[in-house]
This record gives C-alpha cells, sequence and structure tokens, in this order.
C-alpha cells in the first residue's frame, strides 16, 4: 500500500544511491553485503512507494499521494542516474586520495629506515624501523581487507603487500644486531615491489609527491594566511624538498607555477610584506589545486 509522495521517495533514493555507493566503493567484508541489501530495500521501497515507518507509527506521507505521472517517474530515474554518477565519479577520486595519503604515511616510515640504516646507525635504525612495522600493519591490515576500485582488479595486489610484510619483519634481527648495509639493500628490496603496485594499477609517481607536497604546503599556507612571516620561513624548506620530488617527475609550466608562487610566498615573508601574504597564499593553493584535481 502507497503512503509515500514524491519528497518521501526522493529521499529514499538518495538514501539508496548513498548507501549503494558506500558498498561499492568504501568498505569491504561483510559490511558491505549489509549495505548492498540495505541499499536494494531502501530501493525497492522508493520504487513502490511504501515507508515502513510510516506504517508503523500509523503516519501519513507529507505530500499528497498521488499516482505518479511519466513525468515525475522521469525526473526520479534521471534524479537517481545524477547521484549514482556524480558519486561514482567522486568516490573513485577519494578513495584513490585516501589510499595515497596511507601510502606516504607508511612510506615515510619505510624511507627514513632506509635512510638510516643506509647510514649505519643503529639507534635510528631501530627507531625508525619500529616505527615502520607498526605503520606497514595498519596499511597492510586496511588494504587486504579492503581494496579501492582503483586496485580492484589487481590480482597480484594481496601478495605483493605480503611480501613486504616478509622483507620487513625478516629485517629485524639484521637492523638490531646485524649487517645494517645488508640491512639497507634488503629494504631496497621493497620499492620496486611498491612502484610497481603504483604504476600497474594508474597512480603516476606525480600523484605521490603532489600529495607529499600538499601536507607541507599547507603549513606554509596557515602561516602565510596568518600573516605570520616566522613560521612562513620556518615551513618552507619542507615544503621546497616536497616540491624538487615532484619537480623530479614533471616541470612544466603548471609545476612551475607552483614553484613561482611558492617561492614568492618566502621572499614576501622575508621582506615583510606581511599583507601581501593571504592573497599570495591563495595563488598558491589555486596552482596546486589546478594540477592535482587534473592529474592527481
Amino acid at each position: 500500500m502507497k503512503n509515500e509522495g514524491i519528497i518521501e521517495r526522493s529521499i529514499q533514493i538518495t538514501i539508496s544511491a548513498a548507501l549503494f555507493l558506500g558498498a561499492f566503493f568504501w568498505v569491504g567484508g561483510i559490511w558491505q553485503i549489509v549495505l548492498f541489501i540495505m541499499a536494494f530495500a531502501v530501493g525497492i521501497f522508493a520504487i513502490i512507494g511504501f515507508c515502513p515507518l510510516y506504517a508503523l507509527i500509523g503516519k501519513g506521507a507529507s505530500c499528497p499521494i498521488e499516482k505518479l505521472t511519466k513525468g515525475r517517474i522521469i525526473f526520479l530515474f534521471i534524479y537517481a542516474f545524477v547521484l549514482l554518477a556524480a558519486g561514482s565519479y567522486g568516490s573513485i577520486f577519494f578513495t584513490k586520495k585516501i589510499f595515497v595519503e596511507d601510502f606516504n604515511a607508511m612510506n615515510k616510515d619505510y624511507k627514513q629506515t632506509l635512510f638510516e640504516t643506509g647510514q649505519e646507525k643503529r639507534s635510528q635504525s631501530k627507531e625508525n624501523y619500529d616505527k615502520l612495522v607498526v605503520s606497514y600493519a595498519i596499511f597492510e591490515n586496511k588494504y587486504l581487507a579492503y581494496h579501492p576500485y582503483s586496485l580492484r582488479a589487481d590480482a597480484s595486489f594481496n601478495s605483493d603487500l605480503k611480501k613486504i610484510e616478509g622483507i620487513i619483519l625478516g629485517a629485524k634481527d639484521g637492523v638490531y644486531n646485524g649487517d645494517l648495509k645488508a640491512m639497507h639493500l634488503e629494504f631496497e628490496k621493497v620499492r620496486p615491489i611498491t612502484q610497481d603496485i603504483l604504476k600497474r594499477n594508474g597512480f603516476s609517481m606525480l600523484a605521490i609527491t603532489l600529495v607529499d607536497f600538499h601536507d607541507s604546503m599547507e603549513k606554509v599556507l596557515d602561516g602565510a594566511n596568518a600573516k605570520d612571516a616566522a613560521k612562513v620561513i620556518a615551513t618552507y624548506d619542507e615544503a621546497n624538498a616536497k616540491l624538487s620530488a615532484v619537480e623530479q617527475e614533471a616541470n612544466d609550466s603548471e609545476i612551475q607555477a607552483i614553484r613561482k608562487n611558492l617561492d614568492e610566498i618566502l621572499q614576501l615573508a622575508k621582506d615583510g610584506k606581511l599583507d601581501q601574504l593571504p592573497a599570495k597564499a591563495g595563488e598558491l593553493k589555486s596552482s596546486f589545486v589546478k594540477v592535482y584535481l587534473v592529474r592527481g
């Protein structure tokens, strides 16, 4: 028995689309099954015009329950299509972005461990190795259980994660008591595995370096927007190093615009032109976003 108007049906379609997108793009395992079932159920209710809650509490629809016209049916189908299309695009983009951010967080500890073992610094190697073990376990556990859409077709992904785990855990005795140079060479075996994962799944190294630069850039932007010259100067070196990594991957006019804006913020801070810092921060942010949305 119908007890809904066009507004309630539109709300149910919105909920159904959100549940479907969540199941398809954002979760795995049992939660994926649960969300798919909920999305299907709510979608059926929207089609037949029935709300179980209304029936339970004896509440009528907020709109007259007239027969749906052909125009309203077309509107509901178009509305559902737009929700799913926009939601799919956004979900692919943001799940990919989150994966890159998670990778960079783990990779930071990996690179530091690689560096310290290469320098044969025992205490620093042990400290960073312990951090790497924890950060990699978090990364691995998350992505063994859940594959973002961009990695879903990669049949070798899980086995590659296990290979990396074996290399990291197998190096413990060497890092603590053995030959650090040998462990440095052992850790080097991780790099080609991760690079292959990223490349075969459409993650350019430019995208990785852009995300890595973003966090450092935000520190500079915070200082510039606060008109804090000292903070801009203090955070510039980190952002400069991260942008240099970006430039190694690509250095066209769009990347050069980011460089120009970053360096001009530093110069304004050094010259004490504090009032100009927020505007230049906006230019830096815009130049970064222009590159990241298309190529990140």
